[in-house]
């Protein structure tokens, strides 16, 4: 086994991360390549300190000023991939916005003007570097290929379908060899698009099956500047979410309705359940005995066996580091008391 690329040994419920992490204020006032390496073993180094099993990189070599409400990691990908072109026109921006439904979003986040391939994209030296400086066992995440169709405008392919699989076969590319013990990807438009889960399926298990790791898909309900922005329920998306072909899910449930929790029920058993337990949308740390009481309540109505990891909702780029640093520590500690150790 290579280094990093094992989960980390029990406790039978591990603490993780979702993916990224608040930018260190000296990070973003002197960045340079030698910075985000420093800083990415500052991330590594704060949660595992705080008890965290499986942190993740923080993604912070994703991050652009000029894209603040999603920390840059649409643009880290489309900005890279072979066959888009980040040079957004006129007629683009308009025909990006007749399309609807992305609301939220006034340009694409690039243009595809010929067959997607790799381009400059290069997932496995980032994830080396992060390795570099890891200490243990750690997680990768990527975009789902879903997620950054509907941000593209196609002059190519002319079909939403074609597109979003063309985008799946250059990401499986990108996730083979990765030196990390878990390969995440992660997904926040199809909890309100229900209708379009088949093909997102598809496209993210094109990418599972690619990983040589554990894999696992995070499920949100839209993380733009802090704001949800899909509806929806899990209980919907329940036959979606047992057609993945990955190890656990990771899943937004820390302000979800009690009806999300219970809908977990019909998970096939062969796919482990990681629960949101720390709300990324609020300044409020939650306390210890908050984390144990939410473990134990989703243990009464799923079995305890069922709980693999528990988590934060989302990522925690967009909160003060004090207060991130303090959910983290909480999140270990409430684990802890459930467990009794």
């Amino acid at each position: 086994m290579k280094p990093n690329t094992a989960l980390p040994s029990p406790p039978a419920i591990l603490t993780t991360t979702v993916g990224s992490y608040p930018v260190p204020d000296w990070l973003s006032a002197l960045p340079s390549g030698q910075a985000v390496l420093d800083a990415t073993r500052v991330v590594f180094n704060t949660q595992r300190e705080a008890g965290i099993d499986l942190p993740t990189d923080g993604e912070l070599y994703r991050f652009d000023v000029n894209h603040p409400d999603t920390n840059g990691m649409i643009e880290y990908f489309t900005g890279s991939m072979g066959g888009c072109d980040a040079r957004i026109g006129r007629h683009d921006a308009e025909a990006f916005r007749a399309k609807q439904e992305m609301g939220f979003r006034s340009r694409p986040a690039a243009v595809i003007r010929e067959a997607l391939h790799g381009g400059a994209l290069n997932l496995i030296d980032d994830c080396r570097r992060a390795a570099s400086v890891a200490g243990g066992p750690f997680t990768v995440t990527l975009t789902s290929p879903y997620m950054l169709a509907r941000t593209l405008l196609d002059d190519h392919y002319r079909d939403f379908e074609a597109m979003t699989l063309a985008i799946a076969d250059v990401l499986a590319e990108q996730v083979k060899g990765l030196p990390c013990a878990c390969v995440q990807v992660d997904e926040a438009n199809i909890p309100g698009s229900p209708q379009h889960a088949p093909l997102a399926a598809e496209a993210i298990n094109r990418i599972l099956d690619a990983a040589e790791v554990t894999t696992a898909v995070h499920f949100c309900f839209g993380n733009y500047g802090g704001q949800t922005i899909q509806s929806g329920n899990w209980k919907a998306l329940i036959d979606f979410l047992n057609s993945l072909r990955c190890d656990h899910l990771v899943l937004e449930l820390a302000h979800r309705p009690d009806s999300d929790l219970d809908a977990l029920a019909d998970i096939d058993p062969r796919i482990g359940l990681g629960l949101g337990v720390v709300d990324i949308k609020i300044n409020h740390v939650e306390t210890p005995d908050e984390i144990a009481a939410s473990i134990e309540k989703a243990a009464r109505r799923l079995g305890a066996e069922r709980i693999k990891f528990v988590h934060p909702d989302c990522g925690f780029w967009m909160l003060k580091r004090s207060v991130a640093d303090r959910k983290i520590e909480a999140l270990a500690l409430g684990r802890d008391k459930f467990l009794g150790r």
